[in-house]
């Protein structure tokens, strides 16, 4: 079951050169836990690169994010805040979970250097922790933020296959990739990465695993057919469809990731000036990216939803504050139309028993439909009430309104009400809507034509 979320109220300050300059405890210990302190370059990637994207672009930047050093990983929401003279970071949802190294197959492993080098990555496969003899890695900060293909050139196995891209795909463990793990002095030590995955409830976040000197006991290991490549096959050679599914997941999110980046890097202009007409190409570039990522995580849901399997968890949520973090999240987006979004207020409450993070990932969908499809400068509402069994949250707008008839049709799977624009897959409303029944609940719409639409998520007590 995943840690509870600190409430703690996690900030911390960069200057205009992207210096940690003040911090809370908590992302000090992440920041001196990577070997830098106050007054220093941030040595968390991701946050530093998000930082000078807001700086550069004096614009508001909210998203989730992964941090970790060698004792920790920290999952968390970050809301970065521009000025004239630096940036100001806030923190929700700051879930911190122990890194832990797995245990390596003695079978295989007889003859390990007595120090390995230890490593995790992000599910980009970038470096978020190394440790291990300095001969081997040099300096291990270095290596932070870096692709984990420079420090280890992978190799592939006799079926020309990469044992850490399939696990990858799979969501699963290896320990037969092969590799060449560059040295210091510019040579390279054959070794062998063995490594499980690491999880945020069902969604991979990356690998923790050894990297050790390759050795004859585990040669004939890389020669033999993976198992699970036999099991993605049937007696008659058909290919199972969830597993295809979840390779072709992770085939995706790697190279659209990467896209992604590196269209935010050219739109945001942190290399130099460019021209303002390449600068907005890049920025299609970027939604476009996002667009097919929030594809690629529907597929996702959808095999997770119809597993036999599938279970969410049951703890205390507050569904207006839910729905006021959801209207937090979306604000940007909201201005960037025009468009106002009235939420409960600050003393109002709805207790029900749900998983947090289902429910922020229904009201996300409700909340960015209302935004997507009612027209610029309208207001949205999110209102709450209760009857004897459950809670309930209201999400209106102003839009066109949908048809009676096409009301339930609205959340059957792919169902887009023969809209051809690029807003969404189709997928989202049939998720939620499954989501909203697993704990216990429901998901309705009331709507007519010119009278705008208004979907209410109730939960039990």
């Amino acid at each position: 079951m995943m840690p509870s979320p600190i409430d703690i109220g996690v900030r911390g300050r960069v200057d205009r050169h992207g210096r940690l300059v003040a911090a809370d405890a908590a992302l000090l210990a992440l920041q001196t836990g990577n070997g830098a302190g106050i007054g220093d370059a941030l040595v968390m990637p991701g946050l530093a690169r998000l930082a000078l994207l807001a700086h550069r672009t004096a614009a508001r930047i909210e998203r989730p994010i992964i941090m970790a050093n060698g004792a920790k990983a920290v999952h968390a929401i970050a809301r970065l805040v521009p000025d004239r003279d630096g940036v100001e970071i806030s923190f929700a949802e700051w879930i911190e979970q122990p890194v832990t190294v797995p245990e390596i197959a003695v079978n295989v492993y007889a003859q390990l250097t007595p120090s390995p080098i230890r490593w995790a990555c992000d599910v980009r496969l970038r470096l978020v922790m190394v440790d291990g003899p300095a001969p081997l890695i040099g300096d291990a900060s270095q290596w932070m933020g870096q692709s984990l293909s420079r420090l280890f050139h992978l190799e592939p196995n006799v079926h020309g296959r990469f044992p850490l891209l399939d696990a990858l795909a799979d969501q699963i463990g290896f320990d037969d990739q092969n590799v060449q793990a560059m040295t210091p002095g510019g040579g390279s030590v054959a070794m062998r990465l063995a490594a499980q995955p690491m999880f945020d409830g069902d969604h991979l976040t990356g690998f923790v695993g050894d990297a050790a000197a390759r050795v004859a006991a585990a040669s004939a290991h890389a020669t033999t057919p993976r198992a699970d490549d036999a099991a993605l096959t049937g007696a008659l050679g058909t290919i199972d469809p969830r597993r295809f599914a979840l390779r072709v997941d992770g085939a995706m999110r790697r190279p659209i990731g990467r896209i992604i980046a590196n269209a935010e890097t050219i739109a945001g202009q942190l290399d130099g000036p460019i021209r303002a007409d390449y600068a907005r190409y890049a920025q299609d570039i970027a939604l476009a990216g996002r667009h097919l990522m929030d594809l690629v995580d529907d597929l996702a849901d959808l095999q997770i939803l119809e597993r036999s399997d599938f279970t969410v968890a049951s703890e205390p949520v507050d569904l207006a504050e839910v729905a006021r973090r959801a209207a937090g999240l979306l604000s940007l987006k909201a201005r960037e139309r025009g468009m106002s979004i009235t939420v409960p207020d600050s003393d109002e409450a709805a207790p029900v028993t749900a998983e947090f993070r289902r429910v922020l990932q229904i009201l996300l969908n409700l909340i960015g439909n209302a935004i997507r499809y009612a027209p610029e400068g309208s207001q949205i509402w999110l209102c709450v009430g209760d009857d004897a069994d459950a809670f309930w949250l209201t999400v209106a707008d102003q839009g066109a309104g949908i048809a009676i008839d096409d009301q339930e049709r609205l959340f059957e799977k792919f169902e887009r009400l023969g809209r051809s624009d690029s807003g969404g897959s189709g997928l989202g409303l049939y998720i939620s809507r499954k989501l909203a029944r697993a704990m216990g609940g429901d998901i309705t719409l009331d709507s007519a034509p010119g009278q705008g639409a208004r979907f209410t998520l109730r939960l039990p007590r």
